[in-house]
């Protein structure tokens, strides 16, 4: 279920408080204080949102856990402030995937991503829901890496890098597109690869394929790509 019932975006600003309301996935929860978690969530009306949530350290009921999905409220005096979040969650999507170490680390890959490159409180339902998706079909797939490998260019799509590999970037054709261009994320045919082979990416599309072209926007950004998608990689 990707938003609960009655449940709908809310923005308000009463007496120099504003307040968020939506629904989202607990992406990341990192201790802040002997008491207090930093946590962020991937909305699904506000992007990725962070905050602190109380007692998150010590809870003993209704513990905020990694891949949970349920209802946030975000309080903040200013805009520009940390903010506190009330957090309600309910189904952990992650539970079914804890004793597959490999699953476990698509899960943890995909969250990364989404913390280290979407930008704060910018809207992407799209990829919200495409996210529920992925969530549900991982536990059951009989390919695993087919499904992170579909949400990855989900999500570069949704980045500005969406993948063109239904005709060659060079001479427009249909066929013979083994290579990748990494510059244009376009597929581009065996005749035109060969005087850029060292240059191209093989297809089709690998977990390894997939971390080469993140390295390549991580550091065009200037920053560093998240260990959990490092280590995926094809056996």
């Amino acid at each position: 279920m990707i938003r609960p019932p009655n449940t709908t975006a809310v923005f308000i600003y009463v007496k120099d408080t504003m307040k968020l309301e939506s629904v989202g996935i607990l992406i990341e929860l990192r201790p802040l204080s002997e008491r207090d978690s930093l946590a962020r969530i991937f909305t699904c009306d506000y992007g990725v949102m962070t905050g602190v949530m109380r007692g998150a350290v010590v809870a003993k009921k209704n513990r905020p856990l990694i891949g949970q999905v349920g209802t946030v409220i975000w309080n903040a005096r200013l805009d520009s402030q940390l903010g506190v979040f009330h957090w309600e969650g309910g189904r952990n999507m992650a539970a079914h995937v804890m004793a597959d170490a490999s699953r476990l680390g698509m899960l943890t890959a995909a969250f990364s991503l989404l913390a280290a490159l979407l930008p704060e409180r910018e809207r992407y339902d799209v990829l919200y829901r495409e996210t529920i998706d992925f969530l549900e079909r991982l536990p059951v797939a009989s390919r695993a890496a087919d499904i992170y490998l579909e949400w990855e260019e989900n999500f570069l799509r949704d980045i500005g890098y969406a993948l063109d590999l239904k005709s060659c970037a060079g001479c427009g054709g249909h066929d013979n597109l083994n290579y990748l261009s990494p510059r244009t994320c376009r597929a581009v045919c065996d005749r035109c690869a060969a005087p850029y082979i060292g240059r191209l990416y093989r297809l089709p599309m690998t977990l390894d394929t997939g971390r080469r072209l993140l390295e390549q926007i991580f550091a065009a950004q200037g920053g560093v790509m998240p260990a959990a998608r490092q280590i995926l990689r094809d056996k």
